[in-house]
């Protein structure tokens, strides 16, 4: 199992994080692993059940040092994850698409985190419900206080899983294409076309009571923006 470096508040690589292809663009510092996460929406939880491979798409929320996924009871993912089996979580930013002058050597800007680990079903009432406060300010910042929170039926009708962020890494890919230096000469346009989540115009529910307004946390909505002046 990996260990956090307090001085550096790093992540000591394991054989399953250490970056081995472009180790350059691998990170360990929590913090940047942290960031990731927190701008990303979905993650990608890959399991085997019964000799099957299984990577589902879902929705999470993290809290300090633990990520937190959800769903029904009935899930399967869920009911096996609470078997103790081992997981790996992936979250992946595309920032730009890297054009360069050959074909070869076109790429992308990406932020990425890969995450190992067991997952541990959630019991406590209060920890459950910090956790779905997680999963809907992840998303909302400010929705959780103006949204009706869960009752306790909705509450024991969830089942919650988290999952310690203790064995992580992050890859990283900002910057420049890199072409061959002959190719440089090339009359061909070569750059980055940087691409973003923008948000569209807020639709009422045609069930919306009149009068209410779209909340300004909705209509200026927007996701983290990444650094793009790095190479």
């Amino acid at each position: 199992m990996t260990t956090s470096n307090n001085e550096t508040n790093q992540l000591t690589p394991t054989q399953r994080t250490q970056i081995k292809r472009l180790p350059k663009r691998g990170n360990y510092e929590t913090q940047t692993i942290y960031n990731i996460l927190d701008e990303a929406l979905i993650c990608h939880v890959g399991f085997i059940a019964n000799n099957q491979p299984f990577v589902i798409p879902t929705a999470y929320g993290r809290v300090e040092d633990k990520l937190y996924i959800h769903g029904s009871p009935a899930s399967r993912m869920l009911r096996t994850l609470t078997q103790g089996i081992e997981v790996c979580v992936t979250v992946t930013l595309l920032d730009g698409l890297v054009l360069a002058r050959s074909a070869f050597h076109h790429s992308m800007n990406y932020r990425s985190v890969v995450i190992f680990g067991t997952a541990t079903l959630v019991n406590d009432m209060e920890e459950k419900n910090a956790a779905l406060r997680a999963f809907t300010e992840h998303v909302i910042p400010q929705r959780w206080e103006e949204a009706r929170q869960p009752n306790k039926q909705e509450l024991q009708g969830t089942m919650v899983l988290s999952l310690l962020l203790n064995e992580a890494s992050a890859k990283i890919r900002t910057g420049n294409p890199v072409d061959d230096e002959a190719d440089y000469d090339l009359p061909i346009w070569a750059g980055v076309l940087p691409l973003q989540i923008v948000a569209g115009k807020a639709i009422n529910d045609q069930r919306l009571i009149e009068g209410i307004e779209i909340p300004d946390y909705i209509q200026n909505y927007i996701r983290n923006q990444p650094n793009t002046t790095s190479s």
